[in-house]
């Protein structure tokens, strides 16, 4: 099989090439393209491929390009996971939100729907050259805003595109084992949006066992959620959040701890430095990443751990693995028709009572040789339902903003989100980023004052 990773020369590639080598079973990736703008980081990436694949039997080939069309053609898998706008657009779309005092993140809130409206125009351009390079490929999709991409990009792929996250599974994985079982042994009832969702019970020999995970605070102490939320909150809500929804719950707790050095502005200074040590020691290459991730994963979401004193990441976290793991799994319930359930970004047809039919939501779902089917949920109480009607009317408001270019619908998305505070703010945001980032302002030109 050939599988293209788009974004090839991104810092998180390793990751997905390590999984590929652990896997044995046939049929299996024998070719890997790497796509990415950059030649530089491309030959980075390829360096420190080359040295983890070093001792491995038959590792997968490894092939370069900067030409989408000769990374696309004839690929049994194509996983997404650019960014448009580099991460001098993410900075942007924090710090121009925090300069009007709003929150600032890559894919919650105003940061979010920026990086939506410059990034559908590319996923779409890609979405049609696999249509027509590789019109049998399955695209996994991991560019953010991951549902809001894959709810756009279905337009041109239908079925065939599948949004992924690493969060739901984390969460669950860390509920089971605090209550001391087996996490590929329990059942989730998780339902929500891409980083806006909720597990709401977890079945274990026919029984739910996330209430006593709720009552019992030592259990709880060890979930890294009810730590950032506190046992008090999720007592409340009879759920444990997805980590994400700090930012709708501690909004101003949230804004106050990103105000100094954004979470963007950090990665910039971590992953120029890992580049350009790989430039000037290329032998390294893989020594130089592996103490890169670490800092990377440790400093995830310190925004929401440290005033919350959830402490830092667990060891058992970093090394579980995430959003690599998952791809590998559906690639190979998919291509050797293993049946398995997973938690994915999908159509929610009827799944989700409330939401449209297009809509795409982050659910269980049964997946094998044929496709992957969402599984039905309960339907969500009203102080879950109204805040995911919300957004995702924001969603599909900015994907559609996108696809015609219309000022006057990002203003209209801007203005939707819960966490925008007026219609005159939201016009701010969309001059704001169209000033800093020339991706949005070439896919959204027009007055913001129009309409």
């Amino acid at each position: 099989m050939r599988l293209a990773v788009l974004g090839g020369g991104g810092f998180r590639v390793p990751l997905v090439y390590g999984a590929l080598l652990r896997e044995t079973t046939k049929p299996r990736v024998e070719q890997v393209v790497l796509y990415d703008v950059s030649q530089d980081r491309l030959e980075a990436i390829r360096h420190v491929l080359g040295q983890l694949a070093a001792g491995h039997d038959d590792p997968p080939e490894v092939l370069t390009t900067t030409d989408l069309d000769t990374a696309l053609r004839d690929s049994t898998f194509v996983f997404s996971a650019i960014r448009v706008g580099s991460l001098a657009g993410r900075t942007a779309d924090e710090r121009v939100a925090l300069d009007l005092g709003l929150l600032g993140q890559e894919t919650t809130g105003p940061g979010g729907i920026s990086y939506g409206l410059r990034t559908i125009p590319v996923a779409l351009h890609v979405a049609e050259r696999v249509a027509a390079l590789a019109p049998q490929a399955w695209v996994i999709n991991f560019t953010n805003p991951a549902g809001m991409i894959t709810e756009a990009m279905r337009h041109v792929l239908g079925d065939r595109v599948i949004g992924i996250c690493d969060s739901p599974i984390g969460l669950i994985r860390r509920a089971a084992v605090a209550l001391g079982l087996d996490p590929s042994r329990v059942s989730p009832d998780y339902v929500g949006l891409n980083h806006l969702g909720w597990l709401r019970g977890l079945t274990y020999q026919g029984r739910d066992v996330l209430p006593g995970l709720l009552a019992d605070d030592a259990a709880l102490r060890q979930v890294e959620e009810a730590r950032i939320f506190g046992a008090d909150w999720v007592r409340t809500l009879g759920a444990l959040p997805n980590e994400y929804l700090y930012y709708y719950y501690f909004t101003r707790e949230s804004v106050a701890a990103i105000s100094g050095q954004t979470r963007g502005e950090s990665l910039v200074r971590q992953q120029d430095d890992f580049y350009a040590a790989v430039r000037a020691r290329p032998e390294e290459a893989l020594a130089e990443w592996v103490r890169a991730r670490r800092l990377r994963d440790e400093s995830y979401m310190a925004e929401a751990r440290e005033p919350t004193s959830a402490g830092a990441r667990d060891t058992a976290d970093l090394e579980a693995g995430g959003y690599e793991g998952i791809a590998l799994a559906l690639m190979a319930a998919i291509a050797r028709g293993e049946p398995t359930s997973m938690i994915l970004n999908v159509r929610n047809g009827a799944a989700v009572p409330g939401l449209p039919a297009d809509a795409v939501v982050e659910i269980p779902c049964a997946v094998d040789g044929a496709g992957v089917r969402p599984l039905a949920t309960r339907p969500l109480p009203g102080r879950f339902l109204g805040l995911v009607q919300q957004v995702k009317a924001v969603e599909q408001t900015a994907i559609e903003a996108a696809r015609s270019g219309s000022a006057r619908l990002a203003v209209e998305a801007f203005a939707l989100h819960p966490l925008v505070d007026s219609v005159a703010t939201a016009r701010k945001l969309l001059d704001g980023y169209r000033a800093r980032i020339p991706e949005l302002a070439a896919a959204i030109p027009g007055s913001s004052d129009a309409g």
